[in-house]
């Protein structure tokens, strides 16, 4: 293959339609908005879902549940994947390198599932009583990163304001 039989891909040269152009053109007198309606009339644009007058499918159905803006989200990390590593003391820093977490400044867990075999010293937001239990029986330590970091909360919080 050389310069002289690049060719473009399908479709990739194609004018765009050029809309109210003549009766001609198959898109001339009312430019492919029909006869009449609210299509048809200048202005005219529908919220997403809508139905036509019908009611929308998101307001058909049943509605559950709540979500909690107050949420602390930690990322997990169970012992069978520390054991995997084969390193002797585990940070924030090592954690992100390690590519374990993916958010910058993510809280973690660490879980009881799997075993150790050697001695690790692990700093962690928090700790499951299991995988605590295992680290310090396998001779390592479970460092509790002190200032907990909170995590922003998801949805806007409302001021209290004073009224005189």
């Amino acid at each position: 293959m050389n310069l002289s039989n690049l060719r473009a891909p399908k479709k990739a040269n194609r004018n765009k339609k050029r809309i109210g152009r003549g009766m001609g053109s198959g898109t001339g007198k009312t430019s492919g908005r029909g006869h009449k309606g609210q299509g048809s009339r200048s202005g005219s644009s529908l919220m997403r879902g809508f139905e036509g007058g019908q009611m929308p499918l998101h307001r058909r159905l049943p509605k559950r549940g709540f979500t909690n803006i107050f949420r602390t989200e930690y990322t997990v990390v169970n012992l069978d994947r520390l054991a995997e590593l084969g390193e002797k003391e585990l940070t924030l820093e090592k954690f992100t390198e390690l590519g374990l977490v993916k958010k910058r400044n993510g809280l973690i867990k660490i879980l009881g599932d799997g075993e150790l075999k050697g001695a690790v010293t692990v700093h962690a937001h928090k700790f499951s009583k299991s995988a605590q239990e295992k680290i310090e029986k396998a001779g390592g330590k479970a460092i509790v990163l002190g200032g907990e970091v909170t995590a922003k909360p998801a949805g806007k919080l409302r001021k209290k304001t004073e009224r005189s």
